[in-house]
This record gives structure tokens, sequence and C-alpha cells, in this order.
């Protein structure tokens, strides 16, 4: 368990230190919001790929609270394991801000002023994080060997296709309120996107519940008609 639980702070640090040192130095690179939204997005769907290849043995590679409580749900994980993976996450990324900052030389400890809220962020987390859900539940099913490609190339699709830029984690939403920078959230935006990502994830939990049961291979049904 010592091992799962640093595994997933480790990975979670890992992760954060990626999304937030990447949003920083793409915003000291360019004055293209574009361009530097490409600068934050490549890394984060590339360290996805490593995090999950190298940590998904040992933990699982949750990295995520919303994920973790799905696994909960499915009773793949029990509740003292799947609390300790969350407080782990949470601290973990915590520590990858700050580790970012140390990087580029800012204030260690910050507080966001990025504003971002209303019906359309709220709905583009619920909708990242159903995708992130759904992608991991639906690889697992059919091609786990894949399953770092596959969440790796979600979330890079994600940044640009949802208004939110794609936080779809509740520890990467609470360690990103700690930093006044290009992947900053102000606190009392957290609150709705927490919802909103921990609303996908269920809903996504429950779509694949229905959809990926084991049904009747389609060679079979063709072979009954």
């Amino acid at each position: 368990m010592s091992r799962r639980i640093v595994a997933e702070a480790l990975g979670t640090a890992m992760l954060v230190a990626t999304v937030v040192g990447s949003g920083i130095m793409a915003d000291r690179l360019t004055d293209d919001v574009g361009l530097a939204l490409l600068g934050n997005t490549l890394p984060t769907g590339a360290i996805l790929v490593v995090l999950i290849t190298i940590l998904g043995p040992i933990s699982g590679a949750h990295f995520n609270p919303a994920v973790t409580l799905v696994f909960a749900l499915r009773r793949e994980i029990d509740a003292n394991a799947a609390l300790a993976y969350v407080i782990a996450q949470i601290v973990g990324g915590v520590a990858g801000t700050l580790l970012a900052h140390a990087m580029f030389e800012l204030p260690l400890l910050q507080i966001s002023q990025t504003v971002r809220t209303g019906n359309g962020q709220w709905i583009a987390e619920l909708v990242a994080a159903f995708g992130l859900v759904f992608t991991i539940l639906a690889g697992l099913r059919f091609r786990s060997d894949a399953i770092p490609w596959l969440v790796g190339l979600y979330i890079t699709a994600a940044y640009w296709f949802t208004a939110s830029t794609s936080f779809a984690n509740p520890a990467v939403a609470i360690a990103r309120a700690v930093s006044n920078t290009f992947a900053g959230i102000r606190p009392m935006d957290l609150p709705a996107f927490i919802v909103a990502e921990l609303l996908g994830a269920l809903l996504a939990m429950a779509l694949a519940g229905w959809l990926l049961s084991d049904p009747k291979p389609i060679g079979q049904m063709r072979a009954a008609k």
C-alpha cells in the first residue's frame, strides 16, 4: 500500500508540474494565446503516456480523485485505499505546483486570479471528465495495453474541444488554484469545477456499465440469424 500511495502522489506531482511548468514556459515564450495553449497541451498529453506506463503497474495510475471514486464504486479498490489515494493525489498535486514555481523562480505560494466560471465552463468540465473516465473504462474493456496512449491522446484533444481546456481532475484543479500563472484557476471557481468533474465521471461509469457489458459477439449474432 505504501508503494501505491507514493506512486499516486509522485504521478500526480509530475503531472501537475508538467501542466503548470509548461504553461509558464509557453507564456514566457510567446504572446500568442493559441500557441501558448498548444505549448501547454502537448507536454501534458505526453507526460500522461509516460506516467501511466511506468506507474500503472504499481498503483493503477489514477492520479485523479474522480477516477478513484469510480473504481471505488465499482468495488475495484476498497474505501480506505481510495481515501489514501485521494489524499496522496491532492498532496502530490500541490507539491507539483510548488516544484514548478521553484523551477521558474516564482513565489512558491500563490493564489490564482484566473477566472474560470459560467455554464459553458461547467458543462465543459462535465464533458471532459465524462470522456476521460469513459475512455479509461472502455480501454480496460477492449485494449488495456493501449490505455496510456488513449488517455494521453484524449486529454490532448480535450484541451482544445472543451471550453475549460479540460481539467477533468479535482486534484489537478486544486493544485492549479495555488498557481497564479497561465494554468491557474481562482479558488472560488473550484467547487463548481469539482462538482462538474465528479458528475461527469459518475455519468461515464453509468453509461459504461450498460454499454460495455458483455454482449453476444457480433459473429455469434450473425450465425444466429
